[in-house]
């Protein structure tokens, strides 16, 4: 059963909301799914949970140069950083697939 939710309301610079509706909107999420996901990790990330703030690995892949300077000019149109755009990616991957766990499969 999923948990109650409450609507919440807040006035705030027309400049923060635009960039907000944008990177929502990049996201793919609703705007309740990334307003979520936006407070659950700032105070994760206030109360010294652990996040990808606190703990960080490297993922690296090399991908075509014309694929690289179209995703180059995407981030530039969404305002967006390299991290900030496959960290989203990977969060909602996940999130589409809950029974999925972090334990490597079995050699066979």
């Amino acid at each position: 059963m999923a948990e109650e939710t409450r609507n919440l309301c807040a006035q705030i610079p027309a400049s923060l909301h635009a960039q907000v509706r944008e990177r929502q909107e990049a996201s793919g999420q609703t705007l309740g799914q990334y307003m979520t996901w936006l407070i659950t990790s700032f105070y994760a990330n206030e109360q010294g949970g652990k996040t990808q703030m606190n703990e960080k690995r490297t993922v690296a892949f090399q991908v075509p140069a014309e694929l690289f300077e179209q995703f180059k000019e995407y981030l530039k149109q969404n305002h967006l950083t390299q991290s900030a755009f496959f960290l989203d990616c990977i969060q909602r991957a996940l999130a589409e697939e809950p029974s999925q766990t972090t334990e490597q499969p079995s050699a066979q």
